[in-house]
């Protein structure tokens, strides 16, 4: 089965990629700018029709797609061109890419939770002989976590991530008791050698970490659907913390082959077909929502980093009445993406490294 899983994993890749075209184009047709092509796929037209002043095009490779505006990056004299369109119509069409991407993957989750029979949280199931601060001003058996450092714990298996973070004698904890909030700041909580239930010792907080369940109604497929994309929002948030402070390495980090690796590993280490299509889904689920995120980060060659350039076009515009000259943009556009380019190959070279190690 594992061939299927790997074109599986290029078919989702793609399909993803061309999603994200796909809101751009909505977004460009409702803000009356002109399209000139829309294609699915990349490489040589397999496809082509005209229908009235655009292209639609199915091409050879399915990885992603395109969506061809008229005067996107320069002022091409037509009035309906992307570049003499307003700074709201400009910024919905360039964010809208991203919209559909996190879309995407709350559906692909609402579709997943259909048969779901209840939904877990994490809560306080015990605490070790050594934990002291229990009680009222403390924490107490049948606590659910609510918060860690300022991390929100929506799912199952969060409290237990979070807290392997965590560094210091204090945390910061919300937990939910009694259906009321309780905040306990600058906690005394450290990390040590514990007894766990059954006995043995274990490094950690001294904390016994069991699950909290909801009976699975419409409504809370609703809801967990929505904590679900919040969640993998928040993974993207703290991987690039780890990044960025250093607590991740070239190791961590995958591009699209390491990708379709993890996804075919995912289907493969599945004990049953079902299971191993649900896992893929879900992985498919994260994957959408971090291209919405990473395409909103604003980084020139990106969506958000265009966003970016937009804010500073207008706040320069009001201040001064000039605006950044188009050529600086190319200019700082043309070197980013020469730099993301060159991290993309770099990362799958990695990738292929790893494959074969």
């Amino acid at each position: 089965m594992k061939p299927v899983f790997i074109l599986a994993a290029i078919l989702i890749f793609g399909v993803l990629v061309a999603v994200h075209e796909l809101g751009h184009f909505l977004a460009a047709k409702l803000c009356g700018v002109k399209v000139n092509e829309f294609s699915i796929g990349m490489g040589p037209a397999l496809w082509t029709k005209e229908k009235g002043e655009t292209r639609y095009s199915l091409r050879a490779l399915p990885l992603g797609g395109f969506c061809a505006m008229e005067g996107e990056d320069e002022d091409t004299g037509d009035e309906r061109a992307f570049s003499r369109q307003s700074f709201w119509k400009k910024c919905i069409i360039l964010v809208a890419g991203s919209a559909m991407n996190f879309l995407t993957g709350l559906l692909i989750v609402l579709v997943l939770y259909a048969g779901a029979g209840a939904f877990l949280t994490d809560q306080i199931s015990g605490f070790a002989p050594e934990f002291q601060l229990r009680g009222e001003n403390g924490l107490m058996e049948g606590d659910i976590f609510y918060k860690i450092d300022g991390y929100r714990t929506y799912l199952r298996g969060d409290a237990s991530m979070l807290l392997s973070y965590h560094k210091g004698d204090t945390i910061d904890l919300e937990v939910v008791r009694g259906g009321e909030r309780v905040v306990l700041e600058d906690f005394p909580m450290k990390r040590g050698e514990y007894l766990s239930s059954d006995g043995s010792t274990y490094t950690g907080f001294g904390l016994y970490v069991g699950v909290y369940g909801e009976e699975a109604t419409f409504l809370n497929r609703l809801k967990y659907t929505w904590y679900t994309g919040l969640d993998f929002v928040q993974q993207v948030r703290l991987s690039l913390k780890l990044i960025l402070t250093g607590g991740a390495s070239m190791e961590d980090i995958s591009g699209p082959v390491g990708i379709v690796s993890t996804i075919t590993q995912v289907g493969s280490e599945a004990e049953t077909a079902g299971d191993a299509w649900r896992q893929i889904f879900f992985f498919a689920a994260l994957l959408a929502v971090n291209l919405a995120v990473m395409n909103l980060l604003p980084i020139p060659a990106l969506d958000g980093g265009r966003v970016f350039f937009l804010v500073i076009d207008t706040v320069c515009f009001l201040l001064f009445r000039k605006k950044v000259p188009e050529k600086y943009q190319a200019a700082v556009n043309g070197v980013c993406f020469a730099m993301l380019m060159a991290f993309m190959l770099l990362v799958t070279f990695n990738d292929v490294f790893k494959l074969f190690r």
